[in-house]
This record gives structure tokens, C-alpha cells and sequence, in this order.
């Protein structure tokens, strides 16, 4: 059975003061955790892992397998939440941010214990530092989603990355028959526009 649509009182957006930078600072905060501890590795700007890709394989630098391995856990989060988001969408918006929000705050706990499991963290490409890294850029993947699926007015955390965020959900809705076939046409018309600066 499709989606129903909501009341415009269940769909109206929770504000909350502050929210934007509450969640660009959680962004920067994992972002910049995720270089220091794990090897230069991006989490939330995860576009940015390819430069450091390219300085692995000529020779400069470590962790390319985390860096590699970041971005399917990415794209993971964004279509984990995409998932999510449209079980809820009968709920009305406030759920749907809610378990948007719950989604992410598993992962950040999971990327939380993985650094301490994995702690003293002296090799790259370690299990555990990998496992760390990837839930870490898993819960970003959902942040990124969370701002494109909701009504909220959440900024972007970051430019390149939003326009993966955005060509992964359009890619997963036409290629997915879980929205109704306008959605779809919609998102592969969006995919054609976003998918070659991406």
C-alpha cells in the first residue's frame, strides 16, 4: 500500500533553535576526529577522501583501504536512511526527523565505542580502525540525507558531498520501485542533472 499523505500539522517542520549549527558542529567534530585519529580520513566531506586516495597511490601517506572503503559506508547511511525515512513517511515529519536523528546517533555511538575498542589506534588498516572509520562515515552518510529528506531547514554540512547525498537517493528511487513512478522520473530527470559534476 502506497504512502498515505500526512496532515499539513504533522508535516509542518519542528524547528529547533540552533539545530543548524548543533549539526554542522557534530559534522565538524567527527570530520575533524575522524583526520587526526583515523589516518587523514574524511567522514562527513567524503569527496575528499579521493585527493588523499590519489596522494596514497603515489606514494604520500597511509589508509587507503579506509579511505576506499568510506564512501560505499557513506552511501550505506544515505540509503539506510532513505529506507528509513520512507517507512516513516506516514507518521508525519516530526517522527521522520526523530528516526532520522536516532539512526544517526546509533552510529555515532557505534563509531564512539569502535575508537575506543580500537584504541590505542597505531595501524590504518587495522579491523577495528577500519570498522571505527566506517561507522563514522556512515552516521555523516545519514546527517547529509537527513537535510535533503526532511522539510527542515537544515544547512548542508558540505557542497560536494550534498550533491552525492543527492545523486545516491535519486539513483536509490529510480532504481528502487519503493516511490510512486512521478518520484521516480523526478529523480532519474535529477540523477542526469547531478551525476556528471558529481
Amino acid at each position: 500500500m502506497p504512502p498515505q499523505p500526512v496532515t499539513a500539522a504533522a508535516a509542518a517542520p519542528d524547528r529547533v533553535r540552533g539545530e543548524d549549527v548543533f549539526l554542522a558542529s557534530i559534522a565538524g567534530y567527527v570530520d575533524t576526529l575522524g583526520f587526526v585519529a583515523l589516518f587523514g580520513l574524511f567522514t562527513a566531506h567524503v569527496t575528499g577522501n579521493f585527493i588523499l586516495i590519489g596522494s596514497g597511490l603515489a606514494g604520500v601517506g597511509q589508509g587507503l583501504a579506509i579511505k576506499w572503503l568510506a564512501f560505499p559506508a557513506f552511501i550505506a547511511g544515505i540509503v539506510g536512511a532513505r529506507v528509513l525515512d520512507h517507512r516513516m513517511r506516514t507518521l508525519g515529519h516530526g517522527v521522520r526527523a526523530r528516526s532520522l536523528y536516532a539512526l544517526q546517533a546509533v552510529l555515532l555511538a557505534g563509531f564512539m565505542l569502535a575508537g575506543v575498542m580500537a584504541s590505542p589506534i597505531a595501524d590504518a588498516d587495522a579491523p577495528r580502525t577500519i570498522l571505527c572509520g566506517l561507522l563514522g562515515a556512515a552516521a555523516m552518510g545519514v546527517q547529509n540525507a537527513h537535510g535533503r529528506l526532511t522539510a527542515r531547514s537544515v544547512v548542508a554540512n558540505t557542497v560536494m558531498t550534498g550533491n552525492v547525498t543527492q545523486a545516491v537517493i535519486d539513483a536509490f528511487d529510480w532504481l528502487v520501485p519503493l516511490a510512486a513512478p512521478a518520484e521516480r522520473e523526478a529523480a532519474r530527470v535529477r540523477l542526469r542533472r547531478t551525476l556528471p559534476p558529481v
